[in-house]
């Protein structure tokens, strides 16, 4: 299993998605929010309507962990409250798209992610094929 990063990036996403619930649980936050926000993240898809490069750019910032992570500890370092659920709810979105297999778009096709990369060639290693 460890020599299948596929398999340890869906790992790695179900954990923080699991987490990321129990955290925003703890913030007292309604569950109707969540559910509410759940997919804001993936409005960012839209941008696939004018083209594939621009698609995978609006994408990826809105599903790139980094800035869930900063906005959660800036609201909580300075006691901004009511922005750790949002951040919270949008680091659930992401972690619950890499726990599908669901990555980062790279600028060719919408299927081409940084998982299916990983799987592709981790198929063509185990077939003989890219040595």
């Amino acid at each position: 299993m460890f020599a299948k990063p596929g398999v340890l990036l869906r790992i790695e996403g179900a954990a923080l998605f699991a987490l990321s619930l129990y955290l925003y649980r703890s913030t007292g936050a309604g569950w109707g929010l969540f559910l509410l926000l759940f997919l804001w993240p993936d409005l960012f898809m839209l941008g696939y309507l004018a083209n594939v490069r621009l698609g995978a750019r609006l994408y990826n910032f809105a599903h790139i962990v980094a800035f869930p992570v900063a906005l959660a500890g800036v609201s909580y370092a300075l006691h901004w409250s009511r922005f750790l659920p949002f951040a919270l709810i949008w680091l659930a979105h992401i972690e619950f798209d890499r726990t599908l297999g669901y990555g980062l778009k790279y600028p060719t096709f919408f299927k081409d992610t940084h998982l299916q990369r990983v799987n592709q060639t981790a198929q063509l290693y185990s077939a003989g094929v890219a040595r």
